[in-house]
């Protein structure tokens, strides 16, 4: 009892079991140090790997858009030409023993005996005169009015002097944009001189042909 109780404040747990716990704390520690080290350089790695990751697209977002874009043109390919066509077959040579090319071929007859030629042969129309030349010789008659002027049937310097006041009235009617012209460039009066072959009294007022 005296020994028990002489030494107050004495440790109650063995010398042993306070050597284990410290060992036991001591690793426990270390590994908590590997622990972070390992976090933290996992991190590092992972934001390396995210940076390499990124600076290789800028780097070929960069060489993209440096590169020279070739018109579209250019990449679609230019349709071929056609094949030429096929050279035009030789005649065919007629065989020697062929029975129609010993045959003679029968000389035509005379021209005037031949009844079609006859039948073809035009007969002579009648010589046109003055009042047969074109309206287009008319001066300030250009070839629009005169396309006008056929499709309203009149082609002739001859139909132009025929016309009196009351058929010219009508026939500047129906000339839409070039009414007026008729009676402004005289068209009647020059059509009268060429329809009577007066060439000299035309030139005389109107000018040279």
């Amino acid at each position: 009892m005296e020994n028990a109780t002489s030494a107050p404040g004495a440790s109650l747990i063995p010398d042993g079991i306070g050597a284990f716990t410290a060992a036991h704390l001591t690793i426990i520690a270390i590994l908590a140090v590997l622990t972070v080290i390992a976090i933290v350089y996992g991190a590092k790695l992972r934001r390396d790997r995210r940076a390499a990751e990124r600076e290789r697209i800028e780097r070929q977002e960069e060489m993209e858009a440096q590169a020279p874009t070739l018109p579209r043109q250019a990449a679609t390919p230019a349709p071929s030409a056609p094949p030429p066509p096929p050279p035009p077959a030789a005649d065919e040579a007629i065989p020697a023993n062929d029975p129609m090319a010993s045959e003679p071929i029968p000389a035509a007859g005379p021209l005037e005996d031949n009844p079609a030629v006859e039948a073809v042969t035009p007969e002579p129309g009648p010589a046109s005169g003055p009042e047969d030349g074109p309206v287009t010789q008319l001066k300030g008659l250009g070839p629009k009015v005169a396309a006008r002027l056929a499709e309203l049937g009149i082609t002739t310097v001859g139909q132009i002097a025929a016309l009196d006041a009351d058929a010219a009235a009508r026939l500047d009617t129906e000339l839409g944009a070039f009414r007026g012209r008729m009676a402004r460039d005289r068209w009647i009066e020059q059509a009268r001189f060429l329809a009577a072959g007066d060439r000299a009294g035309f030139e005389a007022v109107f000018g040279k042909l």
